[in-house]
């Protein structure tokens, strides 16, 4: 079956969001059930964004709300807690503005531009949620909370990022990675000069 390229990337798109939401949903409802006196939290999801962003670019905002989400249904958020975290977590986005300066190829291939990216990130994310947060009366102070009590997704997402760089195709513009699969299967239809099979024709 032939996909054109927007079905192949809502499909893609669809399949990373149900894989955030299940994640994010499972770890939230253990942390709450096994751990509930612990001040670390753990979270997928700026490490699925992050792909997401390499794959399809601001797309990946559709993955911030989701993770955003499925945080707060899994943990019985208040109603502000949904939008400082469903609002905090679109500010990953701004790590978009890096494929600009540095080059999206340049940064997928080097890991530690994979790493900045990744970390600009991260970091993007506390201080959206730190924003979000103080209209809802939250302290200035709390910034560094936010960091501290994060730092175990950010651990986790560089090793994500680190795992998806070294899968072909996955952490990859996927405009590219379809223009390269397709440049390298028209070389392997290709017969190589001397191929007996025509040769002897």
């Amino acid at each position: 079956m032939n996909l054109s390229v927007k079905q192949y990337r809502n499909i893609d798109l669809t399949i990373m969001l149900i894989m955030l939401a299940a994640a994010e949903a499972v770890i939230t409802i253990a942390a709450k059930e096994w751990f509930p006196l612990e001040n670390y939290a753990l979270s997928p999801t700026v490490a699925i964004v992050c792909i997401v962003m390499m794959r399809w670019g601001p797309f990946a905002a559709i993955h911030a709300v989701g993770g955003g989400l499925a945080l707060c249904i899994a943990s019985g958020a208040s109603p502000s807690q949904y939008v400082v975290y469903c609002i905090g977590n679109c500010f990953a986005l701004v790590a978009l503005l890096l494929f600009k300066a540095l080059g999206k190829e340049k940064i997928r291939s080097k890991l530690t531009l994979s790493f900045l990216f990744t970390f600009a990130a991260f970091c993007a994310v506390q201080i959206g949620r730190w924003l979000v947060g103080l209209f809802f009366g939250a302290a200035l102070g709390d910034i560094v909370l936010l960091f501290a009590k994060d730092s175990l997704s950010l651990v986790f997402a560089l090793l994500a990022i680190f795992v998806a760089r070294r899968v072909d195709g996955l952490f990859e513009d996927q405009m590219s990675y379809l223009v390269r699969t397709q440049s390298e299967r028209k070389k392997e239809s290709i017969p190589e000069e001397g191929d007996t099979k025509y040769n002897d024709m």
